[in-house]
């Protein structure tokens, strides 16, 4: 049970909802389901945004005096985050199209040859935008030949140009490429010196404002490239490289990379371009989740509704980046948060894109294959488990969007694969039965038959269905 007053406490809501929603709540009988005073708590809660991707069943008893609320369901409804369209050439980005997979090549942008040939690796793999690094004119330049011979090829996967500290790279790369990011950390020099980095004291009122105009001369000026051009850009700001300046005045935290973020922000609304995807990066998970929540939270009030690029940076190689990655990736697309996600591996650039399908398959943002529900199973299996999973992986590989339930016995049979399309489930020493959802079809079978007949079954129901 929760009290009014822990209520506040658990959805973040105001006192002065809290009293509003009180006020409305007269007498209620105890243990008396108030259906009405429920749909109006609902309704605060929903218009308020606090708790926009939730369904909650409440009633409310008058406990010693006290209004008490139970909360005896809460089930997450996934509600992806509103966003405008960005396109990078014939890609669209935002909450109107899926989620968007992304790599970077590691080859010498200035070998064309290499490039190109990697480019197709990762686009044949899956990749939907690929990016290149362009550390100065010359890269930049090769970008418009990597381009142009791709294009020769029958390949139109949009090209990013990945910028650090060259604002003239920048330029050249948005004349020839769908999409440039650039990081607002080292777009231009600090005017102060190194000196100042961590002596907040140090940097006066004056000389943030100086540079801030800097930053916003040279970042108008390479709008108006993208604007002529059509090119989208990403403003990229990452943990490790924020300027002097922001650390100066925020310190090394998720704040400062927002604020980062929102001088820039504020400078496309000036210039009417909208054409903007954002992304704040870390290597460390929490501080990377933290800073993306804060991020959205500010957008909203400032009304900015711009698609978010997602990624861990320097995840590492491996079960360790794959697992960081899932887990930062993961825990905002959850949330409703990301319109394009990049898998940052210490590896070959197109092992990125199997383990970005899999975040969005796991968090249900974009599915692109069949799903298995099978259970670890134990002593109650009474059938080689792993040989039939990998049985009916084989026949069913193919069916994209399906969710199949293999489970050793009837503990974890229909309601564990309650979210199941079908089932295959142990019934007793060499049999199984068969769902269809949760309805049993073919009950006690003999085991040597039973992967064939749950094909029968979804194959014969997917053609009524389809």
């Amino acid at each position: 049970m929760l009290t009014v007053d822990k209520i506040t406490d658990f959805f973040c809501i105001t006192d002065d909802f809290c009293k509003e929603f009180a006020k409305k709540i007269k007498t209620p009988k105890i243990a008396r389901r108030c259906k009405n005073y429920e749909l109006f708590f609902f309704n605060i809660l929903f218009k308020k945004k606090i708790i926009h991707n939730f369904f909650i069943s409440l009633h409310f008893i008058l406990y010693h005096g006290r209004i008490v609320v139970r909360l005896y369901h809460l089930q997450l409804i996934f509600m992806r985050r509103k966003t405008n369209a960005v396109w990078a050439g014939n890609v669209g980005i935002g909450s109107d199209f899926p989620i968007r997979v992304q790599t970077m090549a590691n080859t010498d942008t200035n070998d064309i040859e290499a490039s190109v040939n990697q480019a197709i690796r990762m686009i044949e793999a899956g990749a939907e935008l690929i990016r290149f690094t362009a550390q100065g004119v010359n890269e930049a330049e090769s970008l418009g030949l990597i381009h142009s011979e791709l294009r020769k090829r029958g390949y139109i996967t949009p090209i990013v140009a990945d910028i650090h500290f060259n604002p003239a790279a920048a330029e050249i790369a948005a004349q020839y490429v769908e999409k440039v990011r650039i990081n607002p950390g080292n777009f231009v020099k600090s005017i102060a010196g190194t000196k100042k980095k961590s002596s907040s004291q140090n940097y006066t009122d004056t000389e943030f404002e100086q540079e801030r105009l800097l930053l916003r001369k040279k970042f108008v000026h390479f709008l108006e490239i993208c604007k002529k051009h059509k090119t989208a850009v990403r403003v990229g700001v990452n943990h490790g490289s924020l300027s002097e300046r922001m650390m100066n005045r925020y310190g090394d935290t998720p704040l400062g990379m927002v604020e980062s973020c929102f001088e820039l922000l504020r400078i496309c609304r000036e210039e009417d371009f909208d054409q903007i995807v954002i992304s704040l990066k870390a290597s460390n998970t929490v501080l990377m989740i933290n800073a993306v929540r804060l991020l959205v939270q500010k957008m909203d009030e400032e009304n900015f509704h711009f698609p978010l690029h997602l990624g861990v940076t320097e995840a590492g190689d491996g079960e360790d980046g794959r697992i960081k990655s899932a887990v930062g990736i993961g825990s905002l697309l959850a949330d409703g948060i990301g319109d394009t996600i990049r898998v940052s591996l210490s590896e070959n650039p197109e092992n990125e894109i199997p383990v970005a399908f899999n975040i969005l398959q796991a968090t249900r943002t974009r599915i692109t294959k069949t799903e298995y529900i099978s259970c670890p199973s134990c002593g109650r299996t009474l059938f080689d488990l792993q040989r039939v999973i990998a049985k009916i992986k084989a026949k069913t590989a193919h069916l994209a969007g399906l969710k199949i339930g293999i489970m050793g016995c009837i503990v974890n049979g229909p309601g564990e694969m309650a979210d199941a399309d079908y089932g295959y489930v142990g019934a007793g020493r060499g049999k199984v039965s068969l769902y269809k959802g949760k309805t049993c079809i073919e009950r006690n079978i003999p085991e040597k038959n039973a992967v064939e007949k749950l094909m029968e079954i979804i194959e014969k129901y997917e053609k009524i269905k389809n």
